[in-house]
């Protein structure tokens, strides 16, 4: 299902987002066999200061709206979920694009605009999940369409453990791309059984089109597998296994690498990458707060295009929480590298591959991603109330081989778009240092307000490409309102 819709207006949209506000929601508490609807509606104002590209636009602003509604049901033995998404975008720039070597779409404002068409004004409105779920004592078995997100196979009793899962873990290879507007869901099944303190999940499917096209309906020629061995060891220790298969059937498209353009416009072979890896979670009680250490590592192999493949990446994070302090403060720190492709004209690819994650969450500020990136961080998170979460960062970036390229993006969307994007290095590998905070409110118990503002300073790469201005800001402010109602069943 597929339907355009006619263009939206600010009026309609900031409706949207303080009707919560003004509205309370009835609902009732839910009961075996219920029928659930919830609304979930998302808008967000986003502001960009590119890298100076003259004569192209690299200021601009524009709004997101997603809409998600939802009608699920839990039966004595399985449950069922129909879900619709209608994501918009009002006054997407038409004039963001640089006309210099590299320069490129100048902020995710100009790649909506070039994913829709040369639309400003996207919208539609489409299938996002529909599945049925079987489940027994221990295990389920999901068949559908739905959105799966790998590394969130438990879900740990300590909070910290559960914070790095989710937000240092999740989502590194396979995710729902969820900061974007059209977002990604996949069409297959997925299987998750618990065995004491074991997890086994195995999921196998096609991705669907969406992220930055509006249409989130079609599937793409993109397959992806996926095993993951999850064991937990006490309250403080949690590790995973983990294999991936992906396949890229999308012979017509010109990959994105570092070889010549002549090179990659005559390579129609398939992609075939397998990815294998694992991570350790801990967390160690100790005076007022715990430590925590986080290690993930993963390698690949396979065939990228008539290329052969080989590749990997690896982090190390660990930090110190106060549990004695009202606001818990907590600072972490970390290093990131993953392999970059050494030699444009052999036979072998050494590009890490990020196959279809949610690079946002490892790339706040979104102008790079983990490809071909060697990155040391800093972390601070504090809580000064209850409903207000504070997180700000430090970032210094490198490309890990001055010969291969700066990546951007997150993987196939669109059968007509490679979905990664690369930009030259000119044989230096200094990028950006990064600062950026935001601010999340827990307004009520419907609504969030979310607020994020970063700075990026370029370096050498970044200079070489867009020589007049080499400095980045970006921000955005932003409402999640959540509604549901329950009606009890017979």
């Amino acid at each position: 299902m597929y339907v355009k819709l006619a263009r939206p207006t600010s009026f309609a949209l900031l409706l949207l987002c303080w009707l919560p506000l003004v509205v309370r929601a009835q609902s009732s508490k839910p009961s075996a066999h219920s029928l659930n609807v919830s609304v979930m509606d998302r808008t967000r104002v986003d502001s960009w200061q590119w890298f100076a590209a003259p004569p192209a636009s690299n200021s601009y602003d524009y709004v997101e709206s997603l809409v998600r509604i939802a009608v699920e049901q839990r039966l004595k033995s399985w449950d069922w979920r129909l879900e619709v998404s209608q994501p918009s975008i009002l006054a997407a720039p038409d004039d963001a694009t640089g006309s210099g070597t590299g320069q490129g779409q100048l902020g995710l404002g100009s790649t909506y605009y070039a994913s829709n068409g040369g639309n400003p004004y996207p919208a539609a409105a489409f299938l996002k999940q529909g599945f049925a779920r079987f489940n027994s004592e221990q295990s389920n078995l999901r068949i559908g369409r739905f959105e799966f997100v790998e590394g969130m196979e438990t879900k740990p009793a300590d909070h910290t453990i559960a914070w790095m899962q989710q937000q240092r873990i999740a989502h590194r290879l396979i995710g729902n791309f969820g900061f974007s507007n059209g977002q990604r869901s996949f069409d297959g099944l997925d299987l998750h059984s618990q065995m004491g303190p074991w997890n086994i999940t195995a999921f196998a499917a096609r991705a669907d089109q969406g992220v930055f096209n509006m249409n989130g309906n079609p599937e793409l020629n993109v397959d992806v597998q996926y095993l993951a061995l999850t064991r937990a060891m006490g309250k403080h220790v949690l590790w995973r296994g983990f294999a991936i298969g992906f396949h890229d059937g999308r012979t017509g498209l010109t990959k994105t690498d570092n070889r010549s353009a002549s090179l990659r416009a005559t390579d129609h072979a398939n992609i075939r990458i397998g990815t294998y890896g694992g991570n350790l979670l801990a967390s160690i009680p100790a005076g007022p707060g715990q430590f925590d250490f986080l290690f993930w590592g993963a390698a690949q192999n396979g065939s990228w295009g008539s290329l052969s493949h080989k590749a990997g990446a690896a982090t190390v994070e660990g930090g110190y929480q106060w549990g004695k302090v009202a606001t818990r403060p907590w600072v972490r720190g970390g290093w990131f590298r993953s392999t970059g492709d050494e030699n444009a004209t052999d036979n072998s690819h050494n590009t890490y591959f990020q196959v279809l994650p949610t690079p946002r969450i490892y790339a706040r500020l979104p102008f790079y991603n983990q490809m071909n990136s060697t990155e040391g961080f800093v972390q601070l998170m504090d809580q000064p109330v209850k409903a207000v979460a504070l997180r700000s960062e430090l970032h210094w970036l490198k490309l890990t081989s001055p010969h291969d390229l700066w990546y951007l993006g997150g993987g196939a969307f669109d059968n007509k778009v490679f979905g990664y994007v690369g930009r030259p290095a000119n044989g230096t590998s200094s990028l950006a240092s990064v600062a950026d905070i935001s601010a999340d409110w827990h307004a009520t118990k419907t609504l969030d307000l979310n607020f994020y503002y970063a700075y990026a300073q370029g370096k050498t790469v970044v200079s070489a490409i867009y020589p007049t201005g080499r400095n980045m800001q970006y921000g955005y402010v932003e409402c999640v309102y959540h509604w549901s109602l329950h009606h009890a069943g017979n």
